[in-house]
């Protein structure tokens, strides 16, 4: 399948009102349509999809995620495109059963090759810092997304600002939790925290609406009120500027995603529902919601002085199975999840996160 130079240039379009175009709902696979537009509007995302789809021109795309992802984008530039061989590579058998789109948003990263999803890769460690000043990093945790706990309250308002706050602030250590310290050599206080080793070109934030019970029904949808900035501060000074959202609305017998995402190529919004993609108003523009489930953020800077620290080899976050849903943080000691490198084409990448 050969994709020519322009492919990668022209800005996608129709004859409507509306710049883009839209994606045809296989049942109930909007979640799947959300974050494929998703995908189709991160430009260095498309780019790269059409670079590695070039290398090998003669490569029949119904066997491979990367070049089927070449042959939807490249439809999408002229017309509305259907679905069906990336649900069909995705091993998605029931099309009519609603499921998460973290979930196929993650699997998608984590089966085309790492050159072209690289942009949404991350990587935590742990830094303790002993009482007397000894510092040492624990190991490194990549990431596709950071998760924020929300709380079942219609009252109260969360804010990501404060979600960040929370995520990077400095832990306390002291008494039975003290750690031994190798230089010490024996047990004091200590300050522990995460750090961003490697910053993603997109950083991913996702909301964790969605909660497990022990009742008669195993999840429950959290429809807390949200506050998104549009502009975002990693502690290290890394700022990121919010352009696109994938919303949840609905229970989980009967949600609905949609995705509303900024045009790269001018200051506007369009909101993409399955075929439906509509420009959105400066009122619509968000600030507090209550459907908002995934969030992207592009890097707007580089960093200074921030202590990334370079390296050739790349090793892509997978989830093992014994993790819990949306874990990404770094915990304490051995806790948490453990992660391991992204496995390929024809391995199981379920990530561990139940269906619903």
């Amino acid at each position: 399948m050969a994709l020519p130079d322009r492919l990668r240039k022209d800005s996608p379009g129709n004859a409507d009102n509306s710049k883009y175009y839209g994606l045809t709902r296989q049942g109930a696979t909007d979640y799947l349509n959300s974050v494929l537009q998703v995908l189709f509007m991160t430009r260095d995302f498309r780019e790269a999809v059409f670079r590695h789809a070039n290398k090998k021109p003669d490569r029949k795309p119904d066997g491979d995620l990367d070049y089927s992802l070449a042959a939807l984008f490249n439809e999408l530039q002229k017309q509305t495109a259907d679905t069906q061989n990336i649900t069909r590579l995705l091993g998605i058998e029931n099309v009519h059963e609603q499921r998460d789109a973290a979930e196929f948003f993650e699997s998608v990263l984590t089966l085309t090759n790492h050159e072209v999803s690289k942009i949404f890769w991350g990587c935590l460690v742990n830094k303790v810092t002993c009482a007397n000043g000894h510092s040492k990093v624990d190991r490194d945790a990549p990431f596709w997304h950071l998760p924020f706990p929300l709380m079942d309250s219609w009252n109260k308002v969360y804010s990501v600002v404060g979600g960040i706050k929370e995520f990077f602030k400095v832990s306390h250590l002291s008494g039975k939790n003290q750690m031994y310290c190798e230089q010490c050599d024996g047990k004091t206080d200590a300050n522990i925290r995460n750090i961003i080793k490697h910053h993603p070109d997109v950083l991913i934030l996702l909301l964790k609406r969605f909660k497990f019970t022990t009742s008669n029904r195993p999840y429950v949808k959290i429809n807390q009120a949200v506050d998104i900035p549009l502009t975002l501060q990693i502690p290290e000074g890394q700022t990121y500027e919010l352009y696109a959202v994938v919303d949840h609305s609905g229970d989980l017998r009967r949600g609905h995603y949609t995705a509303s995402i900024k045009s790269p190529d001018e200051d506007k919004w369009y909101k993409f529902n399955n075929a439906s993609v509509l420009l959105v108003e400066d009122t619509q523009i968000y600030s507090r919601s209550r459907s908002a489930y995934l969030l992207f953020y592009r890097k707007k800077t580089d960093i200074q002085n921030a202590g990334e620290v370079p390296t050739n080899e790349v090793f892509l976050p997978t989830l093992n199975k014994d993790c819990d849903q949306g874990t990404g943080k770094i915990s304490e000691g051995e806790k948490g999840c453990r992660w391991k490198p992204s496995r390929r084409s024809g391995e199981d990448v379920s990530g561990g996160r139940e269906r619903r």
